[in-house]
This record gives structure tokens, C-alpha cells and sequence, in this order.
């Protein structure tokens, strides 16, 4: 296995731990969620830029909550997450992620898909009264636990005329928009000189 795969795999399995370890922080910390309350910690409060919060969500949906709540998102977005899986490992195997800011990228992405699919295949398990339900009602109890809650005073809205809400996110979250910026910087940026000559040939 060449080494930069390696530094890779390490560099995944460190942002995963990271993601997983402070999902559960927040599980075994924070009481559920219910449509009457939102267990809440104020970190940084009456701020004219940015008041963050530490909570507890339950997302059965996707990014920016889509989805949320309905009967079709746990088929739905679990199997999105299998296939892009799949098909980031089939493509950095055929190379497609050539240059070292596209490995990088895809090393983010990977560790995005695999902690929030975890989620979503383990929380189910645990929520109260899984004992009483069959595998696959767990199953699709199934959601992403998220706890970064930020919103913007100095940006009002009609739906937030307090400031913005940025909707609740986590650490594979992060995870995912980075490797977004980074493949967005990579596609300004010249191909490998290898790469440039393959396509010349073609």
C-alpha cells in the first residue's frame, strides 16, 4: 500500500473517531429532543456577529435538515450514502482523485459519508423502547446526530429576523463542506503534467 494511502486511511480514521466520540458526548450528555424541548447549552450568547450553541437534533434527513421527519428519508439517504461510498472507493482505486489536494479531499468526503452513515445505521438501537421493535424498525429509526448550532444576528431575515439560523450540524458535516471547498479549489488549479499528457494521447 503506497504511503500517501496510508497517511490517507490515518488522516479518515482520526476525523472519524473525532466525529463518532463527540456524537456520543452529546447522546450519553444531552437529553432527547422531543417537538417540546431542546436540550441546549448557550456557548457564546448576545453577540452582534455569531451566538453558538451546543444541543442535541435528531436528522433523519440530510444536510440543512431536508427531508427531515419524513417516512421515505431513512431508505432514501441511507442508500445515497452507500452508493457515494462505493463510488469514492471505486474511483480514488482508478485514480480519478489524481493530485494531492483531490486525495486530500477525498479523504474528507470519506469520513463525512462514513460517520453520519454510521449514525444512521446505530443510533436507531439506542433510542428508548428498541428493545421492544425488530431489527429493521431500528433500523430505520436510524438518524444523525447533530449538536454545532450557530446563528448570525448581523444577518436578518424574514424567517430569522433575530439573525440567520444556520442549521445544526456535526463533525462529518464539517467534514463534507471542506472537501467541497477543496475540490472546488482543485478544479481552478493546472492538471498533473502526467495527466495533461494522458488526455493529449486520447
Amino acid at each position: 500500500m503506497k504511503r500517501t494511502t496510508i497517511l490517507l486511511i490515518l488522516l479518515i480514521l482520526f476525523l472519524y473517531l473525532l466525529d463518532q466520540v463527540s456524537k456520543w458526548y452529546i447522546v450519553f450528555n444531552y437529553e432527547l429532543p422531543t417537538p417540546y424541548f431542546l436540550d441546549r447549552t448557550p456557548i457564546i450568547t448576545d453577540s452582534a456577529i455569531m451566538n453558538f450553541s451546543i444541543l442535541r437534533l435528531h436528522n433523519t434527513g440530510v444536510a440543512f435538515g431536508m427531508g427531515n421527519g419524513t417516512a421515505w428519508a431513512p431508505f432514501l439517504f441511507l442508500g445515497v450514502q452507500v452508493v457515494a461510498l462505493t463510488l469514492l472507493i471505486i474511483g480514488y482505486r482508478r485514480n480519478f482523485f489524481c493530485t494531492k489536494l483531490l486525495k486530500l479531499a477525498w479523504a474528507f468526503i470519506m469520513t463525512g459519508v462514513i460517520g453520519n452513515m454510521t449514525d444512521r445505521l446505530t443510533q436507531g438501537f439506542f433510542l428508548p423502547g428498541a428493545e421492544k421493535l425488530s431489527f429493521l424498525q431500528n433500523l430505520l429509526n436510524g438518524y444523525v446526530v447533530d449538536f454545532l448550532d450557530c446563528s448570525f444576528p448581523f444577518i436578518p431575515t424574514e424567517a430569522f429576523p433575530n439573525g440567520y439560523h444556520w442549521p445544526a450540524f456535526n463533525v462529518a458535516d464539517s467534514c463534507v463542506c471542506i472537501a467541497a471547498g477543496l475540490f472546488l479549489i482543485a478544479s481552478f488549479l493546472p492538471q498533473p503534467p502526467k495527466e495533461q499528457k494522458d488526455q493529449a494521447s486520447a
